[in-house]
C-alpha cells in the first residue's frame, strides 16, 4: 500500500468524504502536496508534476514566490490577526481602486464565494428587489442562490431558450430557485426576453465574463453590452464575476469590453496564496456597506476579513502583476493554447482547446463548444476525460479535473512544452 492509499483510508475516518474540498478528489485517491516551489509540486510519493492548476488558479506567480514570502514572514512576526484595522490593508485597496476606473471602493472579504454573495446582496441592498438572473452552467461559488443551474442536465435544464432554474444541492428550499432567471450565455436575444419578464423584480445580473464552467469562452461583447443597458434602463445592477478572470488584464476581463460593471467580485489570484475575496464597485453602490443616517443598509464583517497576512500576500503580489507580467503572461498563453491544438491535430483525436489570456481548457469534442449545454458531457464523456486528464498526470503536468489549466508568471516555453507533450501522449493513449 502506498503512503497516498494509506492517508486516504486514514482520512475517510475523520474527513466526510475524505476530503474538504471535492476538487482534490482523484480516483482511486487524492494525490497529497509534500512541498512546492515555483511551478513545481512534489507529492508524498515523490513525484513531482508541473502545476497547471496552481490552487485553481489562485497562485499568479507559483508556489514561494520570493518577495511575498519574504513580506508574509515579515508580518508573521508582527501578528496574523487583530480586531483592528491595518495600514496595508488601505494600501491594499488604493492599489486595487488604481488598477480600474470601475474600482471606486473596495470591501475585502475571505473567499470568492463571499465576494459573489456579497456582490448580491448589495445589489439587493441597493435595489430594494429580491431576484437575481445568471448564466446556465457558470459557476459561482458556494452561494445558495448562484448554485442555481451550475450542474444541471438534459433531464433538468428545459428549453434552451428558457433555461429551467435547477438547484444544485438537495434541499435547496423552492423559493432559491424562485428567485433566479437562468439566462443562456451568448444569446442576447432570448436573455432579454427572459429578464423583461421579470424586470421589476432583478436586483442584479451576474456574469462571468469568461466562465469556466461554460466552457471557458469569452462573453460576446454584444452580449456583455446588451445586458449592460437593460440593466441600466431598467433600475438593475451589472455584476461581474472576475474572481478567476481578473488575470486577464491588468483591471481585470471587464478591460476588455465597453462595459463598466456596478460591482465586481474578486478573490483567487488577488490574495498572493492566502484566502482572499473583495467586493469593488461604485461609490454609489459600495454605500450600501456604509453607515449613514438611514442605518447600515448591508451589515458585512468577517473574523477574518482583511487579515494582515492576506493584504501582505495581496499586495506584493499584484504590485508584481503588473502591465508587463500580463501581458508576458497572456502572451505565454498563447503559446500553450498553440502547443496544444497542435498535439491535438497530431494525435487524431477529436478534440479542441478553448480560453483566453493564461487561461485553456481542453475538450474532447471536435468543435470548440459555444455554451453550457455543447460542454456538457454524459457519464461515459465524463470517464473519458478523466482517463486524459490522468493521463497528463502521468507525463509531469497537473491540470484540473475539467482539463482546465491556469499559468503562472514564473513558467516559461519550457512548460509549455512538456504540457503540449503530456496532452498528445495523453490523447493517443485514448485512440
Amino acid at each position: 500500500m502506498t503512503r497516498s492509499e494509506a492517508l486516504f483510508q486514514k482520512a475517510q475516518n475523520f474527513l466526510a468524504g475524505g476530503v474538504s474540498r471535492d476538487t482534490v478528489l482523484r480516483r482511486p485517491h487524492p494525490f497529497y502536496a509534500k512541498e512546492a516551489d515555483g511551478c513545481v509540486v512534489t507529492d508524498i510519493e515523490g513525484r513531482r508534476f508541473v502545476d497547471f492548476s496552481n490552487n485553481m488558479s489562485s497562485l499568479i506567480h507559483g508556489h514561494k514566490f520570493p518577495p511575498v514570502m519574504a513580506a508574509v514572514a515579515e508580518q508573521l512576526n508582527r501578528g496574523t490577526c487583530f480586531t483592528f484595522g491595518t495600514e496595508v490593508e488601505i494600501e491594499f485597496a488604493e492599489h486595487m481602486c488604481s488598477r480600474s476606473q470601475a474600482f471606486e471602493k473596495i470591501r475585502f472579504m475571505n473567499s470568492g464565494t463571499e465576494a459573489v454573495m456579497a456582490a448580491v446582496k448589495a445589489a439587493r441592498a441597493f435595489t430594494g428587489r429580491p431576484k437575481i438572473a445568471k448564466v446556465e452552467g457558470a459557476y459561482h461559488g458556494a452561494y445558495d442562490y448562484v448554485e442555481v443551474s451550475q450542474a444541471p442536465g438534459p433531464k433538468s435544464w428545459g428549453p434552451s431558450n428558457a433555461p429551467q432554474a435547477v438547484p444544485l444541492a438537495v434541499g435547496t428550499p423552492q423559493g432559491v430557485s424562485d428567485d433566479v432567471v437562468v439566462l443562456p450565455f451568448n444569446d442576447s436575444g432570448a436573455a432579454l426576453k427572459l429578464l423583461d419578464q421579470q424586470a421589476g423584480s432583478i436586483a442584479g445580473v451576474l456574469i462571468d465574463p469568461i466562465p469556466h464552467r461554460v466552457g471557458l469562452i469569452p462573453a460576446d461583447p454584444g452580449y456583455v453590452d446588451s445586458l449592460k443597458e437593460w440593466t441600466k434602463a431598467n433600475g438593475s445592477l451589472l455584476l461581474f464575476d472576475e474572481v478567476i478572470t481578473f488575470r486577464t488584464e491588468v483591471g481585470g476581463a471587464q478591460d476588455r469590453y465597453d462595459v463598466t460593471p456596478d460591482l465586481t467580485a474578486l478573490g483567487k489570484a488577488i490574495g498572493g496564496g492566502f484566502p482572499v475575496g473583495a467586493v469593488a464597485g461604485s461609490n454609489e453602490v459600495m454605500a450600501v456597506f456604509a453607515a449613514d443616517e438611514r442605518g447600515t443598509r448591508l451589515p458585512q464583517s468577517g473574523t477574518f476579513s482583511a487579515n494582515p497576512m492576506t493584504m501582505v500576500a495581496g499586495l506584493i503580489a499584484m504590485q508584481h502583476f503588473d502591465g508587463d507580467a500580463v501581458g508576458r503572461l497572456n502572451g505565454l498563453g498563447d503559446r500553450v493554447r498553440s502547443g496544444i491544438q497542435e498535439a491535438i491535430s497530431i494525435s487524431g483525436v477529436p478534440a479542441c482547446v478553448t480560453g483566453t489570456g493564461s487561461m485553456f481548457r481542453v475538450h474532447l469534442k471536435a468543435e470548440a463548444p459555444r455554451n453550457y449545454r455543447e460542454s456538457y458531457s454524459d457519464a461515459q464523456g465524463r470517464l473519458r476525460l478523466a482517463r486524459f486528464v490522468d493521463g497528463v498526470f502521468d507525463r509531469g503536468a497537473m491540470l484540473t479535473n475539467t482539463a482546465a489549466g491556469m499559468l503562472s508568471t514564473i513558467m516559461a516555453q519550457a512548460q509549455i512544452d512538456l504540457l503540449a507533450d503530456a496532452v498528445l501522449t495523453s490523447l493517443r493513449r485514448l485512440r
